[in-house]
């Protein structure tokens, strides 16, 4: 808890840009993960996302409790369909996934209290999901990070070293 006086604030998705997160090759067309960042801080992270039609996101927790809305379309978290109207609680140290947009894509409204960094938790899983889906993950795009929190921990390292 900081010193300050608590403060109101209110933003509106117009006035927040969108922010390419994820990237993938699908058969030679590019699949994205796309986050506007609504609020964060320290204490907490809130985003509008999109998930392109088909992106697949790896089986991962977060280093904070993490709450996710389905907004619009559908994605297919693990073996369980998740379509709009769905709310998912992820407890911190809980892992979920692999998430898969559906044929529409997905629209999603996620909150994470704390440290939003992703936890890995089946790479091995992830790889051979690609491999059978002809998915090439791409270099994870530059995003805004913040100076006061560590570096990012959901890397593709077999993407990343073949980007140098």
């Amino acid at each position: 808890m900081t010193d300050r006086e608590p403060e109101l604030r209110i933003t509106h998705i117009s006035e927040t840009p969108w922010h390419e997160v994820k990237a993938q090759s699908h058969g030679g067309r590019r699949t994205s993960v796309w986050e506007k960042f609504l609020e964060w801080s320290p204490e907490r992270l809130v985003i509008y996302a999109r998930y392109d039609a088909g992106v697949v996101v790896e089986r991962h927790g977060h280093m904070s409790e993490h709450y996710v809305f389905v907004l619009a379309g559908e994605v297919l978290i693990g073996d369980r369909p998740c379509p709009t109207g769905t709310h998912i609680t992820l407890e911190q140290g809980a892992a979920f996934g692999p998430l898969i947009a559906g044929p529409e894509g997905a629209t999603l409204y996620e909150i994470m209290c704390g440290d939003p960094r992703a936890v890995p938790a089946d790479r091995e899983g992830f790889e051979r999901l690609c491999a059978e889906r002809d998915i090439t993950p791409l270099p994870n795009p530059p995003v805004p990070w913040p100076d006061w929190l560590a570096a990012r921990t959901d890397g593709n390292p077999a993407a990343e070293s073949a980007a140098t």
